[in-house]
């Protein structure tokens, strides 16, 4: 069985916006750590943390997130 990876633009996308993690995640309402692990494809994030972040970010999910 062939197990599906999910990658994201999350660190690429916040650096354009000149934000740190620290100030990403209070913009989304979670930790650092919490951004740091989705950064580094350790975590998941709910479906509604992928849309807080895609919106803080301005772009669409589909551009933050890639299933591979």
């Amino acid at each position: 069985m062939r197990e599906d990876i999910l990658e994201n633009t999350i660190k690429v996308q916040r650096a354009k916006k000149s934000l740190t993690q620290e100030q990403l995640a209070e913009l989304v309402g979670v930790t650092r750590k919490t951004i740091n692990t989705i950064e580094n494809g350790k975590f998941v994030p709910s479906a509604l943390l992928a849309i807080k972040l895609a919106k803080v970010l301005e772009v669409t999910v589909e551009e933050l997130f890639i299933l591979k």
